[in-house]
């Protein structure tokens, strides 16, 4: 039992679960305020504008996650469109911990935003159209009217992107690399473990996200019975 404890606490398993953590900490905030926003904007009228946006961000859920990253890898690279540009600010995205960030940042957000779109779709227009009889401009209807009634697809969008943040894998490896110690999330630390033949580590990471995945089911399922 105790060596079992100790195992956590060894630097080649805290790291991956310490950047992991860290990763989800920063991208979940992130994906409530992009998301909320972007929902805003894509519920309103259809337009070309909002096609394309509504395309792009819907993209990593159906276009595989290394074709994505490498796309993205075009985009954010030293010689990139992007890339080029934040790097002479002296911001470095490839082969770094912002790698890391963006990859699980875009993986995620579709699902947040599907959710609130779902939700808003699914609402009656009566609630809105009250309180646009009462004086409300669209951003305050939508922001103390609509968001609250739809805060459980909120937070069923976040708990899906906080689960696809420690799943990501495909994204991460082309932007962030695979660099053990400074960009090996706890699904990439699985991946060496098993080809290095160390089962036991594989083990010990794949209970962890198990965990994680059950505590996120269950709050899943406490949401729907709200």
């Amino acid at each position: 039992m105790l060596d079992s404890i100790s195992t956590l606490f060894r630097q080649d398993i805290a790291d991956p679960v310490m950047l992991s953590l860290n990763t989800a900490a920063i991208t979940l905030p992130l994906h409530l305020v992009a998301g909320v926003l972007s929902g805003y904007f894509l519920s309103g009228k259809k337009n070309v504008f909002g096609i394309i946006a509504d395309a792009i961000i819907t993209l990593p859920l159906v276009f595989p996650p290394i074709a994505t990253g490498f796309l993205l890898l075009l985009l954010l690279g030293r010689n990139g469109w992007i890339g080029a540009s934040l790097l002479a600010l002296g911001t470095e995205i490839i082969f770094s911990r912002n790698g890391v960030f963006i990859a699980s940042f875009i993986a995620g957000l579709p699902l947040v935003v599907k959710s609130v779109q779902a939700a808003i779709a699914a609402m009656s227009p009566s609630l809105s159209e009250a309180a646009w009889t009462l004086g409300k401009s669209r951003f305050e209807t939508y922001l103390f009217v609509v968001l609250p009634a739809i805060r459980h697809s909120v937070f069923t969008g976040l708990i899906l992107s906080l689960g696809r943040s420690f799943g990501e894998v495909g994204i991460t490896l082309m932007l962030g690399g695979n660099i053990v110690g400074k960009t090996e999330t706890v699904s990439l630390a699985i991946y060496n473990a098993v080809f290095e033949g160390n089962f036991e580590k594989a083990a010990v990471f794949s209970i962890l996200l198990g965990v994680i995945s059950f505590a996120m089911f269950f709050g899943l399922k406490k949401i729907s019975k709200t």
